[in-house]
């Protein structure tokens, strides 16, 4: 009982920093860009001072500085492992096929099942190249923090307690507050991101590492931010002249490149069953 209560605390631990800390780098880097737009948005400023910052956090999430006594935890718990080219490749492959589905499944969600509209900044009048950088450095933001303390800190240590896919499950569960305090509390957005963090929690999974999921994380942001999100405010309602047929075609896009993105992960199950714990060779042979 002991062992047990002290296990349920170290994850509640991990699980109250990965919050705090997604938290604080998320308003560093607003702060950081709106501060820099407002002074001088013609030199990008802002995402050299948060490079540097997110690097430093990724150094000392990874095991690197002080305390020492703690550096090969963390190293352990960041699970930023090199894995093997085609396993690398497959896991981002599978994940690329997901994004498109799930892009294809947020319009179907906003026709059908009136998701809000994901209303974004405008930066017309900012400079082009200024902007450009700004989204990237978004992306990589969410990307290698989320990673970083939630499929490597937070889930590395549920795996080890109740198993690879309920680790992913409760992992999704509890970054769903996070998610609606930006998208809002309604069903089709908690469905959605659920989705978004289950197939990452699988790649973390499979590949026993948060490098892959870091590239299709970040790649999935900057195509959302880009090509996904803008089109909210333009999109038709329901029923409203040629909706009903992006509907059907945005549902085609998701059936199909979801089918071949489970397909993708199947492969990618069968790449490291030699080196998978039994709760994963329960997914591959499934």
């Amino acid at each position: 009982m002991h062992i047990f209560s002290r296990s349920r605390l170290t994850a509640v631990w991990a699980w109250a920093l990965a919050f705090a800390v997604t938290a604080l780098a998320g308003a560093t880097w607003t702060g950081l860009l709106s501060l820099n737009l407002s002074t001088t948005p013609a030199i990008p400023w802002s995402v050299v001072v948060m490079g540097l910052l997110l690097w430093a956090l990724y150094r000392y999430l990874g095991g690197a500085w002080a305390p020492h006594s703690t550096s090969d935890a963390r190293r352990r718990l960041l699970r930023a492992n090199r894995a093997p080219a085609n396993v690398f490749g497959w896991a981002v492959a599978a994940g690329l096929l997901a994004i498109v589905a799930l892009a294809g499944l947020w319009v179907v969600l906003f026709h059908a099942a009136g998701l809000p509209s994901r209303v974004l900044p405008d930066y017309s009048r900012y400079p082009i190249f200024t902007v450009a950088l700004a989204v990237v450095m978004a992306a990589l933001v969410n990307g290698v923090v989320e990673e970083s303390l939630f499929r490597g800190y937070l889930q590395g240590i549920l795996e080890g307690q109740v198993g690879g896919l309920v680790a992913i499950v409760i992992t999704a569960v509890v970054m769903s507050p996070e998610h609606s305090l930006t998208q809002g509390f309604v069903w089709p957005t908690i469905v959605f991101y659920l989705l978004v963090d289950f197939m990452l929690g699988m790649s973390a999974l499979l590949c026993q590492s948060i490098l892959p999921g870091i590239v299709t994380h970040s790649v999935g942001i900057f195509v959302f931010f880009t090509a996904v999100w803008p089109g909210d405010l333009l999109r038709q309602t329901f029923g409203q002249g040629d909706a009903t047929a992006w509907l059907w075609i945005h549902s085609g896009q998701a059936l199909l490149f979801g089918a071949l993105s489970v397909l993708a992960y199947t492969r990618l199950a069968r790449l490291t069953q030699p080196s998978q714990t039994p709760m994963r060779r329960s997914i591959a042979s499934a």
